[in-house]
């Protein structure tokens, strides 16, 4: 016996943007399961106006691809909608965006997220310089097949992709002191994770682009990034460990503006949001924050603010506490430890953590580890006629670390 004829377009869309069932597709147009199985009939009936519009947002195609024939007089449906980013990619123009009804399979959003999380894994110990090419790569991949995937795919593909423009924003920052590129790749990110509807990626971009204003000394422009990152962080039910990271981010913004106290209170607010906050869960792309990292930004604090015995135990504690792994933040607290003492009037034992600090740094480079090397060298200059600053300059400017420095 013959099968009864259906609407194998729509099916092989709806399948293909992963809603393996009919009862999944209608929960996401919110119809009743009736309505998609007309729709999937033989003679499957013109959507209503207020679904059309959903129907090929959702599934990439217009409504004549899906198999429906359009009334007497009406339009066909119009093209396939293009992805938010299509249009907004300024520096990836040079990138093809193929333009054809090949949808990719479902499995692509999974493949595309591996990737993305060996590279927060790599994050930790490769090179800056030679995991960012492969991540702007990723990223420029991503990009292609926002264009090629729909439904839950895309929406898939677009959260990794947020969170590889995130990455590839670190490192700009943080690690290469790349700041042409100012906000643009964060920016690519926010609009992959409006693609993605993620309000917690939004928050977490939203915050890392405070730090380009608050480092430059513009208040009020990193105060209006963090209102927006804090909202975004409500929208999406953020969990402790990430609004005490706000609360470090502002404070670190407020420090560089002389702001010590509002900083200490900010911190303070975090520590107890943190200590609230034990067993939640958090994102796994949210993995830069603790609270020994806390502890350093609280230690930064004061010692700008010169309570230098409290930094001391505090930033002694958060090295103490710091995992293994973290090799990157430990050049950061070194150097801290070392400018503590260099504005006790220790020069000895500032050169000996600045050594250390140019040690891991000779391990895993981080230009924000160098920077607090050079800001401790730079204090010491009353001294430089002292044999450990002698030995610290020759640690500083060996042909290793020169040749690094400058190559970064």
């Amino acid at each position: 016996m013959s099968q009864p004829r259906s609407n194998t377009r729509l099916r092989s869309a709806r399948v293909a943007a992963g809603y393996h069932s009919q009862q999944a597709l209608a929960e996401a147009l919110g119809v009743g399961v009736r309505q998609v199985r007309r729709w999937e009939s033989s003679t499957p009936p013109w959507p209503h106006p207020d679904l059309q519009s959903a129907l090929t947002q959702l599934l990439g195609q217009s409504l004549v691809e899906l198999g429906f024939t359009p009334p007497p007089g009406r339009e066909s449906g119009g093209q396939r909608p293009r992805s938010a980013l299509d249009t907004t990619r300024k520096g990836l123009a040079a990138v093809p965006v193929q333009s054809t009804a090949t949808i990719q399979p479902v499995s692509v959003g999974d493949d595309f997220a591996a990737v993305t999380r060996a590279h927060r894994s790599l994050y930790w110990s490769v090179a800056p310089t030679a995991l960012y090419p492969t991540v702007i790569g990723h990223a420029e991949l991503g990009c292609v097949l926002l264009a090629e995937t729909v439904g839950r795919t895309r929406q898939s593909v677009a959260s990794s992709l947020s969170e590889t423009w995130l990455l590839a924003r670190r490192i700009q920052f943080f690690d290469l002191r790349m700041s042409d590129e100012a906000d643009e790749t964060w920016l690519r990110g926010l609009q992959a994770a409006r693609e993605a509807e993620d309000h917690l990626l939004g928050a977490a971009t939203l915050a890392h682009m405070a730090f380009v204003p608050g480092w430059d000394g513009h208040l009020d422009e990193a105060a209006r990034r963090l209102v927006a990152a804090r909202t975004y962080a409500r929208r999406g039910d953020a969990p402790g460990l990430l609004l005490a990271w706000l609360d470090a981010v502002e404070a670190e913004c407020e420090t560089r503006a002389s702001n010590t106290r509002t900083a200490l209170h900010l911190i303070g607010h975090g520590e107890d949001v943190l200590a609230a906050a034990t067993g939640q869960p958090v994102p796994d792309w949210f993995n830069w924050f603790s609270a020994p990292r806390l502890a350093a930004f609280k230690g930064n604090t004061q010692l700008r603010a010169g309570h230098l015995p409290q930094a001391r135990t505090t930033l002694s504690a958060a090295l103490d506490q710091l995992p293994e792994a973290e090799e990157k933040q430990r050049s950061v607290l070194l150097g801290d430890l070392a400018a503590v003492e260099a504005a006790a009037g220790d020069p000895v034992a500032a050169c000996q953590y600045a050594v250390r600090a140019l040690d891991q740094l000779k391990r895993t480079w981080y230009a924000t580890g160098m920077d607090r090397v050079r800001e401790v060298r730079q204090a010491l200059v009353a001294h430089q006629g002292e044999q450990c600053v002698r030995d610290l300059d020759e640690r500083l400017y060996d042909w290793s670390t020169t040749v690094s420095a400058l190559a970064r």
